[in-house]
Protein backbone atom coordinates (compact mmCIF):
# COMPACT_ATOMS: atom_id res chain seq x y z
CA UNK A 1 0.00 0.00 0.00
CA UNK A 2 1.63 3.46 -1.16
CA UNK A 3 -1.08 5.82 0.25
CA UNK A 4 -3.66 5.92 2.86
CA UNK A 5 -6.72 7.90 3.27
CA UNK A 6 -8.14 8.13 7.15
CA UNK A 7 -9.70 10.91 9.21
CA UNK A 8 -8.18 12.13 12.30
CA UNK A 9 -9.66 11.76 15.38
CA UNK A 10 -7.14 13.23 17.83
CA UNK A 11 -4.14 15.24 18.64
CA UNK A 12 -1.03 13.51 20.35
CA UNK A 13 1.24 14.56 22.59
CA UNK A 14 4.29 15.69 20.20
CA UNK A 15 1.84 17.68 17.70
CA UNK A 16 1.17 14.63 15.43
CA UNK A 17 -2.93 14.14 14.57
CA UNK A 18 -4.10 10.87 15.43
CA UNK A 19 -6.06 8.29 13.02
CA UNK A 20 -6.63 4.55 12.86
CA UNK A 21 -6.02 2.57 9.67
CA UNK A 22 -8.86 -0.60 8.86
CA UNK A 23 -6.72 -2.47 11.23
CA UNK A 24 -6.86 -0.64 13.97
CA UNK A 25 -3.06 0.68 14.23
CA UNK A 26 -2.53 4.31 15.29
CA UNK A 27 -0.98 6.50 12.60
CA UNK A 28 0.51 9.72 13.21
CA UNK A 29 -0.05 12.55 11.03
CA UNK A 30 2.50 15.56 11.06
CA UNK A 31 0.59 19.49 10.14
CA UNK A 32 -3.06 17.69 10.04
CA UNK A 33 -6.03 18.93 12.52
CA UNK A 34 -8.40 16.45 14.59
CA UNK A 35 -11.24 15.88 12.56
CA UNK A 36 -9.68 16.28 8.75
CA UNK A 37 -9.23 13.77 6.37
CA UNK A 38 -6.05 13.29 4.49
CA UNK A 39 -4.34 10.98 2.10
CA UNK A 40 -0.76 9.83 3.63
CA UNK A 41 2.36 7.77 3.12
CA UNK A 42 1.49 5.48 6.00
CA UNK A 43 4.04 3.79 8.09
CA UNK A 44 5.79 0.24 7.21
CA UNK A 45 3.78 -2.96 7.95
CA UNK A 46 4.30 -3.98 11.08
CA UNK A 47 4.86 -0.65 13.08
CA UNK A 48 2.79 -0.68 15.74
CA UNK A 49 2.66 2.73 15.60
CA UNK A 50 4.65 5.58 13.60
CA UNK A 51 4.77 8.58 11.79
CA UNK A 52 2.97 8.70 8.65
CA UNK A 53 4.26 11.28 5.41
CA UNK A 54 0.89 13.78 4.59
CA UNK A 55 0.27 13.84 0.92
CA UNK A 56 -2.54 16.06 0.66
CA UNK A 57 -5.74 17.29 2.81
CA UNK A 58 -8.98 15.84 1.28
CA UNK A 59 -10.86 17.58 3.72
CA UNK A 60 -9.40 20.30 5.85
CA UNK A 61 -10.76 21.74 9.13
CA UNK A 62 -12.49 24.90 9.74
CA UNK A 63 -9.62 25.61 12.06
CA UNK A 64 -6.81 25.38 9.14
CA UNK A 65 -5.21 28.48 8.25
CA UNK A 66 -2.04 29.30 6.24
CA UNK A 67 0.89 29.48 8.45
CA UNK A 68 2.60 32.56 8.48
CA UNK A 69 6.72 31.20 8.32
CA UNK A 70 8.24 30.14 5.01
CA UNK A 71 10.26 27.54 6.98
CA UNK A 72 7.27 26.33 8.68
CA UNK A 73 7.11 22.09 7.65
CA UNK A 74 10.42 22.09 7.62
CA UNK A 75 11.88 23.71 10.97
CA UNK A 76 11.57 21.62 13.95
CA UNK A 77 10.38 24.40 15.90
CA UNK A 78 6.45 24.98 15.43
CA UNK A 79 4.31 22.38 14.71
CA UNK A 80 0.96 24.16 14.69
CA UNK A 81 1.20 26.87 12.38
CA UNK A 82 -1.58 25.80 10.22
CA UNK A 83 -4.34 25.54 13.22
CA UNK A 84 -6.01 28.74 14.45
CA UNK A 85 -4.64 29.72 17.94
CA UNK A 86 -8.04 29.18 19.22
CA UNK A 87 -7.61 25.53 17.67
CA UNK A 88 -4.12 25.03 19.30
CA UNK A 89 -5.53 25.51 23.12
CA UNK A 90 -8.74 23.18 22.54
CA UNK A 91 -5.57 20.49 21.49
CA UNK A 92 -3.22 21.32 24.06
CA UNK A 93 -6.14 20.90 26.90
CA UNK A 94 -6.59 17.77 25.15
CA UNK A 95 -3.22 16.54 25.32
CA UNK A 96 -2.82 17.40 28.85
CA UNK A 97 -5.87 15.41 30.08
CA UNK A 98 -4.76 12.39 28.00
CA UNK A 99 -1.15 12.67 29.40
CA UNK A 100 -2.29 13.14 32.94
CA UNK A 101 -4.73 10.01 32.56
CA UNK A 102 -2.67 7.78 30.69
CA UNK A 103 0.57 7.97 30.95
CA UNK A 104 0.36 10.22 34.80
CA UNK A 105 -2.06 7.28 35.57
CA UNK A 106 -5.03 10.10 37.46
CA UNK A 107 -8.37 8.87 37.07
CA UNK A 108 -10.18 12.49 35.94
CA UNK A 109 -7.38 14.65 36.38
CA UNK A 110 -8.78 18.46 38.02
CA UNK A 111 -7.28 20.61 34.70
CA UNK A 112 -8.09 23.99 34.91
CA UNK A 113 -8.73 25.75 31.64
CA UNK A 114 -5.72 26.84 29.77
CA UNK A 115 -4.24 30.21 30.04
CA UNK A 116 -3.88 31.60 26.90
CA UNK A 117 -0.59 33.81 25.63
CA UNK A 118 -1.89 37.56 25.02
CA UNK A 119 -0.05 37.02 21.23
CA UNK A 120 0.27 33.99 18.83
CA UNK A 121 3.48 35.66 17.42
CA UNK A 122 6.14 38.08 18.04
CA UNK A 123 6.28 37.19 21.64
CA UNK A 124 9.61 35.21 21.99
CA UNK A 125 12.62 36.90 23.60
CA UNK A 126 15.21 34.68 23.20
CA UNK A 127 16.22 31.90 20.96
CA UNK A 128 19.15 29.63 20.44
CA UNK A 129 20.90 29.09 16.77
CA UNK A 130 23.60 26.46 15.78
CA UNK A 131 25.74 26.69 12.75
CA UNK A 132 23.90 25.69 9.56
CA UNK A 133 25.24 23.16 7.01
CA UNK A 134 25.38 25.66 4.03
CA UNK A 135 26.98 28.63 6.90
CA UNK A 136 25.49 31.05 8.71
CA UNK A 137 23.06 30.11 11.49
CA UNK A 138 19.81 28.06 11.99
CA UNK A 139 17.54 25.40 13.42
CA UNK A 140 17.22 21.73 13.24
CA UNK A 141 15.07 20.45 10.61
CA UNK A 142 13.45 17.12 11.64
CA UNK A 143 12.57 16.70 8.06
CA UNK A 144 15.87 17.17 6.26
CA UNK A 145 17.90 15.89 9.34
CA UNK A 146 20.39 18.98 9.47
CA UNK A 147 20.97 22.56 10.68
CA UNK A 148 19.46 24.52 8.03
CA UNK A 149 20.00 28.47 7.49
CA UNK A 150 17.27 30.44 8.88
CA UNK A 151 15.88 33.49 7.41
CA UNK A 152 12.92 34.51 9.30
CA UNK A 153 10.88 33.34 12.82
CA UNK A 154 7.84 35.15 13.13
CA UNK A 155 7.18 33.86 16.80
CA UNK A 156 10.05 35.81 17.98
CA UNK A 157 9.80 39.42 19.36
CA UNK A 158 10.36 41.64 15.68
CA UNK A 159 14.21 42.97 17.26
CA UNK A 160 15.44 39.62 17.44
CA UNK A 161 13.73 38.95 14.08
CA UNK A 162 15.88 41.85 12.64
CA UNK A 163 18.98 40.71 14.50
CA UNK A 164 18.39 37.38 12.49
CA UNK A 165 19.78 39.35 9.38
CA UNK A 166 22.40 40.77 10.77
CA UNK A 167 24.21 38.19 12.32
CA UNK A 168 27.20 36.66 10.81
CA UNK A 169 29.20 34.57 13.33
CA UNK A 170 32.58 33.09 12.05
CA UNK A 171 33.32 30.54 14.74
CA UNK A 172 34.22 26.67 13.52
CA UNK A 173 34.36 26.09 17.57
CA UNK A 174 30.28 27.73 17.55
CA UNK A 175 28.28 24.61 19.10
CA UNK A 176 25.47 27.27 19.58
CA UNK A 177 24.32 31.05 20.16
CA UNK A 178 21.69 31.89 22.75
CA UNK A 179 20.20 35.42 21.76
CA UNK A 180 18.43 37.10 24.44
CA UNK A 181 16.28 40.42 24.24
CA UNK A 182 16.16 42.72 27.49
CA UNK A 183 14.67 46.13 28.18
CA UNK A 184 14.67 48.89 26.14
CA UNK A 185 15.44 46.18 23.10
CA UNK A 186 18.68 45.47 24.53
CA UNK A 187 20.50 42.61 22.06
CA UNK A 188 22.77 40.16 24.22
CA UNK A 189 24.55 36.92 22.32
CA UNK A 190 25.82 34.06 24.64
CA UNK A 191 28.21 31.56 22.26
CA UNK A 192 28.85 28.49 23.55
CA UNK A 193 31.83 26.85 21.45
CA UNK A 194 34.05 23.59 21.83
CA UNK A 195 37.56 25.34 23.14
CA UNK A 196 37.69 27.44 26.22
CA UNK A 197 39.84 30.28 25.02
CA UNK A 198 37.44 33.30 24.19
CA UNK A 199 37.24 34.19 20.40
CA UNK A 200 38.07 37.37 19.02
CA UNK A 201 34.97 39.30 17.86
CA UNK A 202 33.47 42.00 16.57
CA UNK A 203 29.92 43.41 15.64
CA UNK A 204 28.70 45.86 13.40
CA UNK A 205 25.54 46.41 15.26
CA UNK A 206 24.52 47.65 19.01
CA UNK A 207 24.90 43.87 20.75
CA UNK A 208 26.54 42.59 23.71
CA UNK A 209 28.73 39.05 23.80
CA UNK A 210 29.70 36.85 25.80
CA UNK A 211 31.19 33.36 26.31
CA UNK A 212 29.24 30.69 28.79
CA UNK A 213 31.60 28.04 29.78
CA UNK A 214 30.64 24.56 30.69
CA UNK A 215 29.57 25.35 34.15
CA UNK A 216 26.87 27.55 32.89
CA UNK A 217 29.08 30.78 33.92
CA UNK A 218 30.32 32.98 32.04
CA UNK A 219 32.97 35.73 30.54
CA UNK A 220 31.67 38.77 29.09
CA UNK A 221 33.81 39.75 25.32
CA UNK A 222 32.04 42.69 24.36
CA UNK A 223 29.14 45.55 25.67
CA UNK A 224 27.38 44.70 29.01
CA UNK A 225 28.12 41.52 31.22
CA UNK A 226 24.32 41.02 31.79
CA UNK A 227 20.72 41.88 30.45
CA UNK A 228 17.84 43.74 32.33
CA UNK A 229 14.39 42.07 32.21
CA UNK A 230 11.26 43.37 34.23
CA UNK A 231 8.91 40.81 35.40
CA UNK A 232 5.94 42.33 37.65
CA UNK A 233 6.97 45.46 37.43
CA UNK A 234 10.21 44.52 38.79
CA UNK A 235 14.12 45.06 37.19
CA UNK A 236 15.45 41.97 37.09
CA UNK A 237 19.32 41.28 36.02
CA UNK A 238 20.31 38.36 34.25
CA UNK A 239 23.45 36.80 33.47
CA UNK A 240 24.37 35.12 29.71
CA UNK A 241 24.38 31.42 31.35
CA UNK A 242 21.68 32.12 33.46
CA UNK A 243 18.11 30.32 32.80
CA UNK A 244 15.22 31.98 32.50
CA UNK A 245 11.70 32.01 30.61
CA UNK A 246 11.99 33.51 27.02
CA UNK A 247 10.36 36.60 27.33
CA UNK A 248 8.80 38.84 30.78
CA UNK A 249 5.95 38.00 29.57
CA UNK A 250 6.04 33.96 30.11
CA UNK A 251 7.49 34.60 33.51
CA UNK A 252 4.54 36.53 34.46
CA UNK A 253 2.42 34.01 33.19
CA UNK A 254 4.20 30.89 34.91
CA UNK A 255 4.51 33.27 38.30
CA UNK A 256 0.54 33.62 38.14
CA UNK A 257 -0.44 30.11 37.76
CA UNK A 258 2.24 29.37 40.26
CA UNK A 259 1.10 31.94 43.20
CA UNK A 260 -2.55 30.33 42.03
CA UNK A 261 -1.92 26.64 42.09
CA UNK A 262 0.32 26.89 45.90
CA UNK A 263 -2.11 28.94 47.50
CA UNK A 264 0.05 30.35 50.09
CA UNK A 265 -1.26 31.35 53.43
CA UNK A 266 0.09 33.95 55.93
CA UNK A 267 2.78 32.56 57.59
CA UNK A 268 3.74 30.06 55.57
CA UNK A 269 7.51 28.94 54.52
CA UNK A 270 8.22 27.75 50.74
CA UNK A 271 11.27 25.93 49.23
CA UNK A 272 12.40 26.97 45.93
CA UNK A 273 14.43 24.75 43.96
CA UNK A 274 16.55 26.45 41.04
CA UNK A 275 15.86 29.25 41.52
CA UNK A 276 17.94 31.22 38.60
CA UNK A 277 18.13 34.99 38.63
CA UNK A 278 14.78 35.30 40.96
CA UNK A 279 11.98 35.71 38.79
CA UNK A 280 9.79 33.20 40.92
CA UNK A 281 11.03 33.61 43.75
CA UNK A 282 9.85 37.17 44.15
CA UNK A 283 6.52 36.49 43.20
CA UNK A 284 6.82 33.67 46.53
CA UNK A 285 8.87 36.28 48.79
CA UNK A 286 5.70 38.21 48.71
CA UNK A 287 3.21 36.05 49.67
CA UNK A 288 5.12 33.64 51.84
CA UNK A 289 6.50 34.67 55.50
CA UNK A 290 9.82 33.13 54.23
CA UNK A 291 11.15 31.84 51.18
CA UNK A 292 14.48 29.30 50.73
CA UNK A 293 15.95 29.51 47.23
CA UNK A 294 18.49 26.83 45.87
CA UNK A 295 20.21 27.61 42.59
CA UNK A 296 23.58 25.91 42.17
CA UNK A 297 25.50 28.14 39.44
CA UNK A 298 27.17 31.22 40.78
CA UNK A 299 26.04 33.95 38.48
CA UNK A 300 22.53 33.17 38.95
CA UNK A 301 23.01 33.19 42.57
CA UNK A 302 24.80 36.51 42.24
CA UNK A 303 21.78 37.44 39.93
CA UNK A 304 19.20 36.54 42.21
CA UNK A 305 21.04 38.69 45.20
CA UNK A 306 21.15 41.68 43.49
CA UNK A 307 17.34 41.21 42.08
CA UNK A 308 15.89 40.10 45.63
CA UNK A 309 17.71 42.21 47.94
CA UNK A 310 14.79 44.07 48.89
CA UNK A 311 13.67 41.17 50.43
CA UNK A 312 14.15 40.36 53.96
CA UNK A 313 12.19 37.17 53.89
CA UNK A 314 14.38 35.05 51.79
CA UNK A 315 17.49 32.91 52.52
CA UNK A 316 19.39 32.03 48.92
CA UNK A 317 21.75 29.20 49.07
CA UNK A 318 24.30 28.70 46.41
CA UNK A 319 24.20 24.91 46.08
CA UNK A 320 23.01 21.73 44.56
CA UNK A 321 19.75 20.21 45.70
CA UNK A 322 22.02 16.90 46.85
CA UNK A 323 23.58 19.14 49.33
CA UNK A 324 21.02 21.87 50.50
CA UNK A 325 18.43 19.75 50.65
CA UNK A 326 19.23 17.10 53.52
CA UNK A 327 20.57 20.18 55.58
CA UNK A 328 17.53 21.93 55.71
CA UNK A 329 16.47 22.11 59.11
CA UNK A 330 13.04 21.24 58.84
CA UNK A 331 10.39 20.63 55.98
CA UNK A 332 8.91 23.62 54.30
CA UNK A 333 5.01 24.19 54.31
CA UNK A 334 5.30 24.50 50.31
CA UNK A 335 7.88 23.14 48.09
CA UNK A 336 8.37 24.19 44.44
CA UNK A 337 10.56 23.14 41.93
CA UNK A 338 10.38 24.29 38.15
CA UNK A 339 13.68 23.47 35.98
CA UNK A 340 13.39 20.34 34.22
CA UNK A 341 11.07 18.06 37.47
CA UNK A 342 12.55 16.14 39.76
CA UNK A 343 15.79 15.11 40.16
CA UNK A 344 16.55 11.87 42.53
CA UNK A 345 18.19 14.01 45.46
CA UNK A 346 14.64 16.01 45.05
CA UNK A 347 12.23 12.75 45.09
CA UNK A 348 14.34 11.47 48.08
CA UNK A 349 14.32 14.37 50.30
CA UNK A 350 10.37 14.43 48.85
CA UNK A 351 9.75 10.80 50.49
CA UNK A 352 11.95 11.78 53.52
CA UNK A 353 10.84 14.74 54.65
CA UNK A 354 7.57 15.21 53.86
CA UNK A 355 6.31 18.95 52.85
CA UNK A 356 2.53 18.90 53.12
CA UNK A 357 2.39 20.45 49.25
CA UNK A 358 4.84 20.37 46.51
CA UNK A 359 4.42 21.84 43.25
CA UNK A 360 6.05 21.31 39.95
CA UNK A 361 6.38 22.74 36.89
CA UNK A 362 7.44 21.41 33.61
CA UNK A 363 6.09 20.47 30.43
CA UNK A 364 3.14 17.94 30.45
CA UNK A 365 4.67 15.21 29.17
CA UNK A 366 7.38 15.30 32.28
CA UNK A 367 5.06 16.23 35.08
CA UNK A 368 2.60 13.48 33.42
CA UNK A 369 5.68 11.04 34.59
CA UNK A 370 6.87 13.07 37.95
CA UNK A 371 2.90 13.13 38.68
CA UNK A 372 2.74 8.74 39.03
CA UNK A 373 6.40 9.46 41.15
CA UNK A 374 4.20 11.32 43.71
CA UNK A 375 1.86 9.02 43.98
CA UNK A 376 3.91 6.52 44.81
CA UNK A 377 5.66 8.62 47.29
CA UNK A 378 2.34 9.35 48.99
CA UNK A 379 1.08 12.64 47.29
CA UNK A 380 -2.63 13.63 45.85
CA UNK A 381 -3.51 15.68 42.85
CA UNK A 382 -4.73 18.37 44.22
CA UNK A 383 -5.01 20.45 40.40
CA UNK A 384 -3.21 21.35 37.12
CA UNK A 385 -3.10 24.43 35.33
CA UNK A 386 -1.71 24.22 31.91
CA UNK A 387 0.02 28.16 30.33
CA UNK A 388 0.31 28.33 26.69
CA UNK A 389 3.62 29.89 26.89
CA UNK A 390 4.55 28.62 23.09
CA UNK A 391 1.58 29.45 20.53
CA UNK A 392 2.74 27.37 17.78
CA UNK A 393 4.81 24.60 19.23
CA UNK A 394 3.27 21.66 20.41
CA UNK A 395 4.74 22.05 23.75
CA UNK A 396 2.99 22.97 27.11
CA UNK A 397 3.71 23.91 30.45
CA UNK A 398 1.81 22.86 33.37
CA UNK A 399 1.68 24.13 36.72
CA UNK A 400 0.99 20.80 38.53
CA UNK A 401 -0.30 20.93 42.49
CA UNK A 402 0.16 18.09 45.04
CA UNK A 403 -0.69 17.42 49.02
CA UNK A 404 -0.18 14.74 51.33
CA UNK A 405 -2.30 12.01 52.33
Amino acid sequence: MTELTLTLTDMAHGGLALGRDKSGRAVFVPFAIPGETVRVRPPRPGDRAARAELLAVVRPSPDRVEPRCRHFGVCGNCAFQHMSYESQLRAKMAVVRDQLSRVGGIRNPVVRPIVPHPAAYDYRGETTLFRADEGGLGYWSPVLRRIFRVAECPILQPELQAALGELDVELPDLRKLTLRLGDDDELLAALEVEGVEPPELAADFPISVAIVLPDRTAASLIGDPYLVRTVGGRPLRVSPGVAFPHSATAAEMLAAAVLDVAAIAPGEVVLESQAGAGWLTAALAARAAEVIAIEPNPDAVADAAENLDSFDNVSLYEATEAEALPALARAPDVAVFHSGGLSPAAFDWLAAARPGRVVVVAEVGLLAKEAKRLAGAGYRPVAFQPVDVGPQGFGVEVVGGWSRG
